[in-house]
């Protein structure tokens, strides 16, 4: 950490504002506020209460994090729960600058030294792999342990930027077919058109984060945030390095295995000679990826648990709630 932010950490303690109106189309029950954690930057913190060591959520790009607005109030029995919109995306604000990995780490330290949250426990989905793995690094004497939900990915060992991965994804037949379409007419139409489609559905609360609403109640254009923000979070990404986490370690994902196809409706179907052989490839091809994923992470935390979720998909606290769930509290009872 730099000297100029630790300055910045000192003037900004204690800055977060009041509770915030709350949203009449968000039903989930938490209060809302912003923490300053930069000149000018304010961060939006959800507060869904509970008691005990707090569970500090983050989500995955592209998310904000009322994605957890229907899972995170199934934990308050044994838990006291926030969630953390990073900057760039939704209600936080969006600066022109500060979306490399270490600065996102840095965000996430701020809150919990502002709201004075004593050893939580951080959760990450997805991309949020990088702040956890960063916070932990650095500062393993704040928190009380770490749970990574389908976010061992390395940017810097990438399937996406092997043009021959790229291939045998590219023959698979569910792409083959092109995308999902998801039915735009209303956002309650939205929701049940991704239930089908991935067999999980965000929050609503989300959905109107990710997508402004028109006038006549149909999903609009992505408005959570743009390309270039985007962009630069991707690039400000490092390799991961786990060597220096202290604390108790849960990973949940689900491990790459070849699977019969299934219809819209869930129902089995049955995969051509040719497809079957593209479909083995392809899984053969990402296990090694994970493979290496797990490996590095146990080289810097042998203790580290990994959770296998079959069909879990990439959004595992939404397709296998209970499982996650189950498997959170069960990592807290461990924790000293």
């Amino acid at each position: 950490m730099t000297h100029h932010t630790l300055i910045s950490i000192v003037i900004l303690s204690g800055l977060a504002s009041a509770p915030q109106p709350r949203d009449k189309t968000d039903g989930s029950p938490h209060q809302t506020r912003l923490v300053s954690v930069d000149a000018h930057v304010r961060l939006e913190v959800l507060d869904w209460g509970g008691s005990g060591r707090a569970l500090v959520l983050l989500a995955g790009s592209g998310n904000t994090a009322h994605v957890f607005d229907d899972f995170a109030p199934k934990n308050t029995n044994y838990c006291h729960v926030y969630g953390i919109t990073r900057r760039g995306f939704g209600g936080s604000d969006r600066p022109r600058s500060g979306y490399d990995d270490q600065r996102l780490a840095d965000d996430v330290l701020q809150v919990l030294r502002t709201l004075s949250i004593d050893r939580p426990v951080v959760a990450g989905h997805s991309m949020a792999g990088g702040e956890l793995t960063t916070v932990g690094n650095q500062h393993s004497d704040l928190l009380g342990g770490l749970v990574y939900l389908d976010a061992l990915g390395d940017p810097r060992d990438w399937p996406a930027t092997d043009p021959a991965y790229r291939e045998l994804v590219n023959q698979l037949p569910e792409i083959r077919r092109g995308p999902p379409v998801f039915d735009r007419s209303s956002f309650s139409a939205y929701r049940a058109s991704q239930l089908r489609n991935e067999h999980f559905a965000f929050p609503e609360s989300e959905l109107r984060q990710l997508y402004a609403a028109n006038p006549d109640g149909s999903v609009g254009h992505y408005k959570a945030s743009d390309s270039a923000i985007e962009a630069a979070v991707g690039a400000g990404q490092k390799k991961r390095d786990y060597s220096h986490i202290t604390v108790p370690v849960l990973a949940m994902f689900e491990y790459p295995r070849v699977y019969p196809p299934l219809s819209d409706s869930g129902a089995p179907q049955t995969d051509t000679d040719a497809q079957r052989v593209a479909r083995e490839a392809y899984v053969h091809a990402t296990a090694a990826y994970v493979d290496r994923w797990v490996n590095n992470l146990k080289s810097g935390v042998a203790t580290a648990r990994i959770v296998d979720l079959p069909r879990a998909g990439h959004f595992v606290f939404l397709s296998r709630e209970d499982d996650v769930i189950s498997g959170i509290r069960k990592f807290f009872a461990t924790i000293p």
